[in-house]
């Protein structure tokens, strides 16, 4: 199971790196539109440009939102740490309303972490940690 869990994490951070990407050239692309419309000579421009500069942040914005902990509950995973575990239970629930590829990942995942072999890979003496009394 642990090479399971090692492809839902990688999946993870692959994917949540392309969003943050995408939200980024997002963010570009609304902030050059308003770049360019700010130099037009009609007096709305001002706020043509603040209304395309707003939507290109807020786009950037909720991408960034979504992809955060999918990003860092990835890198939780690959540390074997529980809490990454959890969130990563968490967020394949909601990966379940994407379809067709988000639903097939919140699928993988819940199938890979709810398994009783990975929960023995997220105890504390699975990875040679010392164990607490």
């Amino acid at each position: 199971m642990e090479q399971h869990v090692k492809t839902v994490a990688i999946i993870n951070i692959v994917l949540s790196g392309i969003l943050i990407l995408v939200g980024l050239g997002c963010f570009l692309f609304f902030g050059g539109l308003a770049g360019v419309v700010i130099h037009d000579n009609d007096p709305d421009a001002a706020t043509g440009a603040a209304a395309l500069g707003a939507v290109g942040g807020f786009v950037f914005l909720i991408l960034a939102i979504v992809a955060v902990p999918a990003l860092v509950g990835g890198i939780g995973l690959l540390k074997h740490k529980e809490w990454a575990r959890i969130l990563m239970i968490v967020i394949s629930a909601l990966n379940l309303l994407g379809v067709p590829l988000g639903t097939a990942l919140g699928i993988y995942g819940i199938w890979a972490l709810t398994k009783d072999e990975t929960r023995a890979l997220f105890k504390p003496e699975a990875v040679g940690a010392p164990a607490t009394s």
